[in-house]
């Protein structure tokens, strides 16, 4: 076979997500790879954020969220969303600022209403990606529901392939 043209095609299947702003592959069920620590800086800076606007709080420099908001020319809605995060288990922030949070954690999910109660927060935040039968797992599920406020009831609605709803 000297001078003939071998080919070898290879096909792995891979998944490429977001994460940060940054590109991830994800490995195919099953294998193991050393994935190293990567700390989302978003999430850092959030995190960072909320304390910093708490202890402002706490201090006395501020006496609501919407000076703090005013101060920092950004929407009150945003700045009470970003001080929950002071509500989160040490050891979730941890994870956090180390970069193991689970690798589909996104900003807009930690901005989402969450339970106060550690137990659940772990629960919710802290599972394994492949308990549901290799789907990303739910984020925000068990969240309770506070007396005397109303909140949206999740409906179902059929959507087409390409993202748009239909009518039933």
């Amino acid at each position: 076979m000297i001078g003939a043209d071998l080919t070898l095609t290879v096909r792995v299947p891979l998944t490429i997500r977001r994460r940060g702003g940054r590109k991830l592959v994800v490995a195919p069920e099953g294998s193991v790879v050393a994935v190293p620590a990567r700390v989302d800086n978003a999430l850092v800076k959030a995190l960072a954020r909320a304390f910093r606007w708490r202890r402002m709080l706490e201090e006395g420099r501020y006496g609501t969220i919407d000076e703090i908001a005013a101060a920092e020319r950004i929407n009150d809605s945003y700045v009470s969303r970003v001080l929950r995060l002071t509500l989160l288990a040490p050891d979730i922030i941890e994870a956090i600022l180390d970069g193991r949070q689970p690798p589909d954690t996104e900003m807009h999910q930690l901005l989402r209403p969450f339970s106060v109660r550690w137990e659940e927060q772990r629960r919710t935040w802290l599972q394994r990606e492949d308990d549901n039968e290799g789907r990303p797992a739910p984020r925000m599920r068990g969240v309770p529901r506070v007396p005397g406020v109303k909140t949206k009831q999740p409906c179902e609605r059929t959507v087409a392939r390409n993202g748009s709803p239909l009518a039933k």
